[in-house]
């Protein structure tokens, strides 16, 4: 699979010496894009080779893995179920464009409190989700397990051996150690975590096999599906400046990031530098419901 590698071409990158690409991973599949393609790969091979007819996950109102199941499920022959953080949702769903896609591509939904969903990696709790769906496959929240992490490991090519450094997004750590595992000796993997707290490193390290990498932990905005209006403005400008759309959530502030530190001479000149854009798209109209309630910017679509 070809996915382009776009050259960044700005001013200050120029004045800066330094040389960005983003690999449009975005572009792999209009629903199914980014990181959730490459999760989602080995876990649909398994699945089928295991019998199963059902895929069953997890997720928030707002999640792509959710989105992205629902769609590769309905491509490929599954059944699907979404198991959903939040009982408020169970009579109002129809108001959320994540799960009104998800719905229209055949996912049925659970609704449950946020303290049962916190039990979901439980024995009793998936007993409980068989007897009421009978048997599924399995995929965690965020799709993350050693069959996502042996797709993201596809995500660089030879060709990308030519970057210094390799720029991800960090959700629950699947991609960047895809991208750890299968990085060059020479180059260095810089993930750009949308949470708060340190945690993340154990859980890359449960799956990454090497040591060239660094979590950059200044951009998360304040923790996960927190935004402002700096951060609004910059994706606008960058959607305008080279027409690549970025999300909120995750994309978004990677590259706020990496021009952050660019502009702050982390990186020597000569310096080149991949970023992974993981998709996520989806999610901007979600978002832009959310900014409109605080009289926020919107973000372009």
């Amino acid at each position: 699979m070809f996915v382009p590698n776009q050259k960044i071409d700005l001013p200050f990158l120029e004045e800066k010496g330094v040389t960005l690409y983003i690999k449009r991973e975005d572009t792999i599949h209009p629903h199914i894009s980014g990181n959730k393609y490459r999760k989602l790969k080995y876990n649909l091979l398994e699945a089928k080779q295991q019998n199963h007819t059902t895929l069953l996950t997890f997720g928030g109102a707002f999640s792509n893995h959710i989105a992205a199941t629902a769609c590769a499920g309905k491509e490929t022959g599954f059944k699907t179920i979404g198991v959903i953080r939040g009982e408020e949702l169970k009579d109002n769903w129809q108001g959320n464009p994540t799960l009104k896609l998800a719905h229209e591509h055949g996912m049925e939904f659970h609704f449950v409190s946020r303290s049962d969903y916190r039990k979901k990696n439980e024995k009793e709790f998936t007993e409980e989700l068989e007897s009421l769906f009978g048997r599924f496959y399995c995929l965690p929240e965020g799709g993350t397990n050693a069959q996502a992490v042996k797709g993201c490991e596809e995500i660089l090519t030879e060709a990308d051996a030519v970057f210094d450094f390799i720029c991800s997004c960090v959700g629950t750590g699947g991609t960047i150690a895809g991208l750890i595992n299968s990085a060059q000796g020479h180059q260095t993997v810089w993930g750009f975590p949308a949470l708060k707290g340190d945690f993340l490193k154990e859980d890359i390290r449960k799956f990454a096999r090497n040591e060239n990498w660094n979590l950059i932990s200044d951009y998360h905005f304040g923790g996960y599906a927190k935004v402002d209006a700096s951060l609004i403005d910059f994706i606008n400008t960058f959607k305008k400046e080279t027409g690549i759309p970025l999300d909120p959530i995750y994309t978004g502030k990677m590259l706020f990031g990496i021009f952050d530190l660019i502009k702050k001479d982390t990186f020597k000149k000569g310096t080149q530098i991949l970023a992974i854009h993981t998709g996520g798209l989806q999610g901007i109209q979600g978002m832009n419901l959310a900014l409109k309630k605080r009289n926020l910017p919107l973000l372009d679509i």
